[in-house]
């Protein structure tokens, strides 16, 4: 108890908003409607989720002798915009340096307090870049509880944060999931322009308006979704910006996660005669590269 509460204390101290623990264990009950998901082709042309389906399930597999999965959130909400409403949208989540690299970073600090304190340990950091079911173990580790919108949501923070965890070889204390409040709040669903979000709790990621702007390839986008992109070019904020819990959510406190200032002040002509060169330097070490210069000229272009 004493670890746990240590590296509760820690995570804290790091900047990490909260910190669950769950015991190291197969999936099952997510096991079976992930595998229903994919078998509906509700992943669209994201191949990779079909990709080491027993590690997603099971920590064991990804970690040998694994007990504990730490789950944590970093918060990322700010009150900055573009100063532009006309202009093409991106995710807040993009508009910093990539959240990748800045959590990996706290979390190799946590990592490396808890090997201090317990001296040779096994594990793994994860910040959304292996198969690891992240909303799965941040719910039975009392993070948060999965929304409407299946994004994850905390009473006191709404939803705009990162998943990291940590899947370590120490037994620990461990939490229990919390309520879920979303009740018969339904705006999410009503607000999703493509329908993606088809019933509550499930999402179609092939009708997702992040999945066409970031993880779709086709040189062409659907021609029946012209239109109902809503001036995003990278990513989307719809069903988290009418969801009436993030209205608790407060400006993060993260200097890394703040926008360039030129990408707030660029205007549709800026964006619509964007250069190779201009992305290169407004997005350096950006999550929008993901999506490469091409890919985000085809957005805006798909957008006019």
């Amino acid at each position: 108890m004493k670890l746990t509460q240590l590296i509760k204390r820690k995570a804290k101290e790091i900047g990490f908003d909260s910190c669950g623990i769950a015991k190291a264990e197969s999936l099952d009950a997510e096991a079976r409607v992930l595998e229903a998901w994919l078998n509906q082709g509700l992943h669209g042309k994201m191949a990779y989720m079909e990709n080491y389906f027993d590690k997603r399930i099971d920590p064991r597999k990804l970690v040998d002798g694994a007990k504990s999965v730490i789950s944590l959130s970093y918060n990322y909400f700010t009150e900055e915009k573009q100063f532009d409403e006309q202009v093409p949208k991106i995710a807040m989540y993009a508009m910093g340096k990539d959240y990748h690299e800045v959590v990996k970073e706290k979390l190799e600090v946590l990592y490396n307090y808890i090997a201090e304190e317990v001296g040779a340990i096994n594990g793994r950091c994860f910040v959304d870049s292996a198969p690891v079911l992240e909303r799965a173990w941040a719910q039975r580790s009392g993070v948060g509880w999965v929304g409407k919108n299946t994004n994850m949501l905390t009473k006191r923070q709404g939803s705009f944060f990162f998943l990291a965890e940590i899947i370590l070889d120490v037994e620990l204390e461990y939490d229990s999931p919390v309520k879920d409040y979303c009740g018969n709040c339904t705006k999410c669903i009503d607000a999703c322009p493509t329908g993606a979000i088809y019933e509550p709790y499930k999402l179609d990621g092939s009708k997702c308006i992040s999945y066409f702007t970031i993880e779709l390839r086709d040189e062409v986008l659907p021609a029946n979704y012209h239109g109902k992109f809503e001036n995003w070019m990278f990513g989307c904020d719809i069903c988290q910006q009418v969801c009436p819990i993030n209205a608790q959510a407060k400006q993060h406190h993260e200097p890394q996660f703040e926008p360039r200032k030129e990408l707030l002040v660029m205007s549709r002509k800026d964006w619509e005669e964007l250069s190779e060169e201009t992305y290169r330097r407004i997005f350096k070490n950006s999550a929008v590269k993901r999506t490469k210069f091409k890919g985000l000229k085809r957005n805006i272009g798909f957008l006019e």
